[in-house]
């Protein structure tokens, strides 16, 4: 048998000795050779199956240290025409080994997440194409070339349409005496078959083809509904004027006018869902296309492509930066706005961190890169809000479930009211026309775009003011939230130590005992020592000159001072013994440091966590929605209470370890709470996952963003009530999108079966349904 080739992800290679010790590993099972990219995080694979599988390799892989992430890949589709056709792609990929996706309606993409030996891209595009539809690999940010094909796309379709409406202009004419109870026509019957046969069999060519590749692959969409009713009123109007039978009527109009209200409806529901696009391009628009860099002294423009780690970016005012990266030179004045939500600029300078995509507002960088291309944060909100917009929030059960039955059901609905009715009027040809309008009214399309367009906008909304929802059902539990589980440290505090108070117990005034405090702390690496010295900068206190620096562990630091010896640090170290004058500092959860020379103390110094500022105002609007809030928090009591008090917090959990808060978590899911939790660290980690739904603040450790089902880029709790906000006023569009659609086909059908509903009215009402249903969607755009 011959070998079997596969390309396997590998995550957790940290140099190329990483990648020569996979090859090793691999190489020595039986019937395997392997070669293994350091560069592309990669390894190419080739094996006898009769020997060897490939949960083997994988086991092998994790058995030297590393994993094999599943593979995600992003497919545009072409050629569905409403929730069915994506229900029947979702069941074909999904049939497929090691395969499970998602397929947007709204979108027209699908995401598939592939485990290692699922089949290649190419066989995926295969499985597809033999469903009836079209399907290319997306581009990694959905770039211009797709938006150009949309265009083109549309233009096609317009003229289609143009043509259609041309050839259909006529019957308007034909119709009016219709309007007056008659049948009898201006335009002889011969000419209305000539008009109608171009608009059903070239114009409408593709509702046969669409309905030919349904059937064939077992399932029913929109395609079959136009297809059939629009076919048998052209069939039976064509089979009566080429028989002369001029006593019975003919519904040519109704055929030609249809097609064109079908098309009509589509051109307008492209035109507005690519409007719920918008927060991808806007953030797409943020990147430049070249960037200008400077090698040997020389300025060089080059494309983004071209950049490299290490390279030196010149970011001139007025212009965007290209790169994520450090700056070594320079201060400018950035925008982070479309970054962060944050909407004050912020002053950069050399050793701060910038990010591609923020506008300089005034001066000069220079920038090192650290991230270049795909490895930015811009192109990892990109990708994040791309996979959002994809996904399906669990209230779009219910119409998949629907969408997957609705068109046999109207089918059999349509045969039933044709049936029915020839049988109790005797009048074959005016049951044909109520199944006709069955048909058309039943249309499934507005089903299908009412939650995916409501998500793509409200995930767009958020993308552009910092808040990052991970997929459409963080969108819909965010706005069920009965409690929210807060972090203190870095959460409702700033997360760093800053001077609150200045107690001077001899020889010195508050700058003098600051300016020793932070002479003596100006050598450490201890966040206390810091803060220190930050506010005797802030002050512009200048520092003595000291000498013969000693950092005592878990103790403070010495000096000498003018042959004396100075101490800044824990009381009973620097002075022998704790002031009374700190008791009621330590009451309220700070930290002191006291100073002293020689044995004598000079004063104490207190240091906080400050709350901040946004906090009280965010906690203050959360419960006014409803929303009970609690601190979990692993600091001490006294300290968590003091800043509880501050930000209008009643109940209060502290001295917790990580496992504790997740299950405190788990409890109150117990008794029924949807719970949320907001965090920023390591250890908040295990309550995130714990919760309903989790919120990271975007300064926050890698590891609570990764663990978050939303991400809070600016780190302040206003954009978590926003977060909130947002997601209840899209829910609420997602039910009335759903109303919409069903009352079309709730109030049409039972309407066509009686006959009081015109095809062509009905056709128009089916068009309509899919506008208004994105029409309403685009609303969102407007949330404030």
């Amino acid at each position: 048998m011959s070998a079997t080739r596969i390309t396997l992800p590998v995550e957790g290679m940290t140099c190329a000795a990483c990648a020569l010790r996979i090859e090793k590993v691999l190489s020595r099972q039986p019937g395997v050779s392997a070669s293994v990219s350091f560069a592309s995080e990669s390894a190419q694979i080739s094996y006898d199956p009769q020997q060897r599988n490939v949960d083997q390799l994988v086991a092998a892989i994790e058995q030297a240290g590393f994993s094999v992430p599943p593979q995600i890949l992003q497919l545009e589709i072409e050629g569905m025409t409403c929730a069915a056709c994506a229900t029947r792609i979702e069941k074909v990929l999904n049939r497929q080994p090691g395969v499970s996706a998602t397929v947007n309606f709204a979108s027209e993409t699908a995401r598939l997440q592939l485990a290692p030996g699922a089949p290649d891209s190419a066989q995926l595009l295969a499985a597809v194409s033999q469903a009836g539809y079209g399907a290319r690999i997306a581009e990694e940010q959905g770039g211009d070339s797709r938006e150009q094909r949309a265009a083109a796309r549309y233009r096609h379709e317009l003229r289609w349409f143009w043509l259609s409406a041309a050839l259909t202009l006529p019957f308007l004419l034909e119709m009016v005496p219709m309007l007056l109870g008659s049948h009898h026509g201006y335009l002889p019957r011969y000419w209305q078959l000539l008009l109608a046969t171009p608009v059903q069999w070239l114009v409408g060519w593709r509702f046969y083809r669409g309905a030919w590749h349904a059937l064939r692959g077992g399932g029913a969409n929109m395609d079959v509904l136009v297809a059939l009713g629009t076919g048998m009123a052209w069939a039976w109007s064509a089979w009566v004027t080429v028989a002369g039978w001029s006593q019975q009527h003919v519904y040519f109009e109704a055929s030609a006018v249809v097609i064109t209200l079908v098309l009509l409806g589509k051109l307008l529901e492209a035109r507005a869902k690519g409007r719920t696009a918008g927060a991808i391009r806007s953030l797409l628009a943020l990147t430049p296309k070249t960037a200008r860099v400077e090698q040997g002294g020389v300025v060089l423009e080059k494309p983004l492509s071209a950049l490299q780690l290490g390279d030196v970016v010149l970011v001139q005012h007025g212009e965007r930066v290209a790169v994520d990266g450090t700056v070594i030179d320079g201060a400018a004045v950035l925008d982070e706005s479309l970054l962060t939500g944050e909407s004050l600029p912020v002053e950069r300078r050399a050793g701060d961190s910038v990010y591609a995509g923020t506008h300089n507002q005034g001066g000069m960088l220079k920038v090192s890169a650290t991230a270049v291309g795909n490895r930015t944060q811009l192109a990892a909100i990109v990708r994040r809000v791309a996979e959002a917009q994809g996904s399906k929030a669990p209230i779009q059960q219910l119409a998949d479930r629907i969408s997957g039955v609705f068109v046999p059901v109207v089918v059999a609905i349509a045969t039933l009211t044709f049936a029915a009715t020839g049988l109790l009027t005797g009048d074959w040809q005016q049951a044909l026309i109520h199944a006709v309008a069955v048909l058309v009214i039943a249309c499934p399309c507005a089903l299908g775009l009412a939650t995916p367009t409501a998500v793509m906008v409200g995930m767009g909304n958020g993308a552009r003011r910092g808040v990052l929802f991970r997929n459409a059902a963080a969108l819909e539990h965010a706005a069920a939230i009965q409690l929210l589980v807060v972090d203190k440290t870095g959460t409702l505090t700033e997360g760093k130590p800053q001077v609150s108070d200045l107690l001077p117990l001899a020889e010195v005034d508050e700058n003098g005992l600051l300016a020793l405090a932070a002479a003596a702390e100006a050598g450490s690496e201890h966040p206390l020592g810091r803060a220190v010295v930050a506010a005797a900068s802030a002050r512009g206190l200048s520092l003595p000159a000291v000498s013969a620096f000693q950092a005592h562990v878990g103790q403070g630091v010495s000096v000498t001072l003018a042959g004396s010896t100075l101490r800044v640090g824990v009381p009973d170290w620097a002075l022998g013994s704790v002031p009374a004058a700190a008791q009621p500092w330590y009451a309220q959860g700070k930290t002191v440091l006291a100073v002293s020379r020689d044995g004598v103390a000079l004063g104490l110094i207190a240091l906080a966590d400050q709350l901040r500022v946004s906090s009280a105002q965010a906690v203050s609007a959360l419960q006014a929605q409803g929303i009970r809030v609690v601190m979990l928090t692993g600091d001490k009591l006294a300290s968590a209470e003091h800043i509880a008090a501050q930000a209008g917090i009643a109940e209060v959990h502290a001295a917790l370890r990580p496992e504790d808060k997740a299950a405190l978590v788990k409890e109150w899911q117990q008794q029924g709470q949807v719970v949320a939790m907001v965090g920023d660290g390591v250890n908040d980690a295990p309550a995130l996952a714990a919760a309903n739904v989790s919120f990271a603040m975007g300064a926050g450790s890698d590891v609570a963003i990764d663990t978050a089902d939303v991400t809070l880029m600016a780190g302040d709790l206003l954009h978590l009530v926003d977060a909130i906000r947002l997601s209840r006023a899209t829910l609420r569009k997602i039910r009335q999108n759903l109303f919409f659609a069903f009352i079309y086909n709730v109030l049409g059908i039972p309407l066509a079966a009686l006959g009081l509903l015109n095809p062509v009215i009905a056709g128009a009402a089916m068009a309509m349904s899919s506008v208004s249903v994105v029409s309403n969607s685009l609303l969102l755009r407007r949330w404030r």
